[in-house]
C-alpha cells in the first residue's frame, strides 16, 4: 500500500464490499449474471502511472491485467504474459512474451510497447508520481527517482512487438509478485496518446483496459458506475459475470443496512459495527497483510528522537485491552511490523512475522524506568507536551483516545492532545512534521517482508516521522539486493529486529477484515496483499 494513496485514507478504508443489483421490495437480483461492488470513496482517476487510491487499485485489478495475476492461493500465474519466467544474467534480466491473443477492450492489440510507455510514464516527473519507490532495483530507476537520469532510460524495453525486456539493478527474490499490481500494468499507447495525457483515465470514454472488464458510466465525477465484460478479454471464458456495478458507500452501518435487507451479498464492516457483529452467522473475517501502528516524529529537536522514550510508550500501551475491548472486531495485538500470514521464511518453514514477533506485554514499571532515563538524556524538565494526529474516522478516534489514555495514566509529567482531522488537515501536518505520533497503518502491496520494511528506510516517502538508522538501511538494502535466498531472508529477519530494538515505530494491532457475506457468493479472490479479485466471482 501503499501509499495506494494510503496517504489520503483513513483506517475505515476497509470497506470493500460487494452489492448486489437488486429490484422491487423482496431485494432479490434480476440476474446472477450481475453484482456491485462499493468504495468508500469515489473513484478519481484510472491512470495508474500518477495515482495510487484504494478505489483506483481496486477496480484496476477487476478491469486490468499486467504480466501476471494473482491466483486464489496469493500466488502469480501468467496473465499478460504467456508464462512465469526466469531470470537470467545472474537473476538480472527477464524477457517475457505478451499472449498473442491478448487485446484492448476497443479492440487494439497489447502490445510490449503499451508496456514500456506506461512504466516510464510512472517515472516521468511531469505526471506528478505518485508510486515511484515501488521501482526500486529496476535498472536506473533509484537514480531517475533522485533526478539524477531521465526516466528514460528505465529498464524496460520493447525488444519486439511481443517481446519485453526488464533489466534489474541486481537480483530481486520477489520480482515476480510485484508484477502483479496495478502499478505495472500497461498502458494503450496509441489510445493515451489520442485522448491525451491530461484526459487519460479520467472518465469512461478515456479509459480502455485490458482485463475481464471495461468501465462504463464514469464521468469522472460521479459515485456510480458499472463493469461490462470485455468482449476482448483472452480468458473471456472463464468470466460468468456479465457486469459488476460500483457505487460509493462511506458508512459502514448504511453497509450493514443494506446487507440486512437483502441488497448487499458482501459488506465489510468495521469500528462499532464489526465489533457489534462478530457474532453474525454471515461473517467472514479475511486475513490481510495490514498492520496499524504509530508513525513517530524522531526528526531533529523533537523528544520522541530519544529511543527510550520511544520504548517507554510502547511498554505503556496494553494491546491486549485494545484489541478486545476498544475493536472488538477480530483484530490482534501487533508484536512486529510485518504482519501474520504475510509469507512464509522458506529457509526456515517459519511465518516471517512469528518468528520476528517480540513481546506485547503492557509493562509500566520499565516503562516508567525508560521514561525517566530519556527524560534525562533528552534533557527534558516539566511537563512534557505530546500530540497525536489522526483521519477523523470514529475507529481513528476511539484509538487515539485510548493511546492518549494508556500514556497519561502510566507515565508522569506527561500531557498528550489529539488531533483528528479531515484527511487533507491530516496530511498537511504529517507532511510539515507538526505531531509526535501519527496513527496510521501498512496494508501490503505485494505478500512479502520487504513491502513493508523498505518502507522505513531513511528518506522514504512512507516514512513520514523520519526514523533513520544505518544498520537498518544497510540491512534492507542487502535484502534487496541478495542473490539467494538464505541471504535474503536473514537479512530481512535481521531488520526486522533492528526496527523493533530501535522502536522505530510503534506497531499496535493487526487488521482483520469483517465481511458479511451471502453464501450465493463465491469465487471471490481475497488476497492476502493487495486487493480482491471478483473476475472469476459468480452467483450461486
Amino acid at each position: 500500500m501503499k501509499r495506494f494513496k494510503k496517504l489520503l485514507l483513513g483506517t475505515s478504508v476497509l470497506l470493500a464490499g460487494v452489492l448486489l443489483a437488486a429490484c422491487g421490495n423482496n431485494g432479490k437480483s434480476t440476474s446472477k449474471k450481475s453484482i456491485s461492488l462499493m468504495q468508500t470513496s469515489d473513484l478519481t482517476s484510472l491512470d495508474n502511472t500518477n495515482q495510487a487510491t484504494m478505489p483506483e487499485f481496486n477496480t484496476l485489478t477487476n478491469i486490468s491485467e499486467g504480466l501476471y495475476r494473482l491466483n486464489s492461493k496469493n500466488q502469480p500465474v501468467a496473465a499478460m504474459a504467456t508464462k512465469i519466467v526466469k531470470p537470467t544474467a545472474n537473476g538480472t534480466k527477464y524477457v517475457f512474451h505478451i499472449r498473442k491473443d491478448a487485446k484492448w477492450s476497443n479492440g487494439d492489440p497489447v502490445t510490449a510497447a503499451d508496456f514500456e510507455y506506461s512504466w516510464k510514464r510512472s517515472l516521468n516527473p511531469k505526471n506528478n508520481p505518485v508510486y515511484t519507490y515501488i521501482f526500486s532495483g529496476i535498472k536506473n530507476a533509484d537514480a531517475i527517482i533522485a533526478g539524477k537520469k531521465s526516466y528514460k532510460t528505465l529498464g524496460i524495453k520493447a525488444t519486439g512487438k511481443r517481446t519485453l525486456t526488464i533489466t534489474l539493478d541486481h537480483p530481486m527474490t520477489y520480482f515476480n509478485k510485484l508484477m502483479a499490481m496495478p502499478v505495472f500494468m500497461p498502458q494503450d499507447k496509441t489510445f493515451v496518446q489520442k485522448v491525451g495525457v491530461k484526459n487519460y483515465g479520467t472518465s469512461s470514454k478515456n479509459t480502455v483496459s485490458n482485463g475481464a472488464f471495461k468501465i462504463t458510466g464514469w464521468t469522472g465525477t460521479n459515485d456510480t458506475y458499472t463493469l461490462k465484460k470485455n468482449t476482448h478479454y483472452w480468458d473471456k471464458k472463464a468470466i460468468k459475470l456479465d457486469e459488476i456495478k460500483y457505487q460509493t458507500v462511506k458508512d459502514a452501518n448504511t453497509a450493514h443496512n443494506l446487507f440486512t435487507s437483502g441488497k448487499l451479498d458482501d459488506a465489510t464492516i468495521s469500528g462499532v459495527t464489526a465489533k457489534n457483529l462478530q457474532k453474525n452467522k454471515d461473517l467472514k473475517s479475511v486475513p490481510k497483510a495490514w498492520t496499524y501502528y504509530l508513525q513517530v516524529n524522531q526528526r531533529n529537536g523533537q523528544p520522541l528522537a530519544n529511543k527510550k522514550l520511544r520504548q517507554a510508550i510502547s511498554l505503556a500501551i496494553n494491546r491486549k485491552s485494545l484489541t478486545s475491548k476498544v475493536l472488538a472486531d477480530g483484530s490482534t495485538p501487533a508484536s512486529s511490523f510485518v504482519s501474520p500470514g504475510t509469507s512464509t521464511d522458506p529457509t526456515t518453514g517459519n511465518d516471517f512475522s512469528k518468528e520476528t514477533s517480540t513481546s506485547t506485554a503492557q509493562n509500566v514499571t520499565k516503562a516508567k524506568q525508560l521514561w525517566a532515563e530519556g527524560r534525562k538524556e533528552a534533557n527534558i524538565t516539566g511537563t512534557l507536551k505530546l500530540s497525536i494526529i489522526g483521519d477523523d474516522q470514529d475507529v481513528t478516534k476511539n484509538v487515539a483516545q485510548f493511546v492518549q489514555s494508556q500514556i497519561q495514566e502510566n507515565l508522569p509529567n506527561v500531557k498528550v492532545e489529539i488531533s483528528n482531522l479531515p484527511d487533507k488537515g491530516f496530511q498537511d501536518k504529517k507532511t510539515n512534521g507538526n505531531f509526535s505520533l501519527s496513527q496510521w497503518y501498512w496494508l501490503a502491496d505485494f505478500a512479502d517482508p520487504i513491502n513493508y520494511l523498505g518502507i522505513l528506510t531513511s528518506g522514504n516517502t512512507m516514512n513520514p516521522g523520519h526514523y533513520s538508522d544505518q544498520t537498518y538501511d544497510k540491512l534492507v538494502a542487502d535484502a534487496k539486493k541478495a542473490g539467494n535466498q538464505s541471504t535474503y531472508w536473514r537479512d530481512l529477519r535481521a531488520a526486522e529486529k533492528r526496527l523493533q530494538s530501535q522502536m522505530g515505530i510503534i506497531p499496535l494491532y493487526y487488521v482483520k477484515e469483517s465481511h458479511l457475506v451471502n453464501p450465493k457468493l463465491t469465487g471471490v479472490e481475497y488476497h492476502v496483499a493487495g486487493f480482491a479479485d471478483y473476475t472469476r466471482a459468480y452467483l450461486k
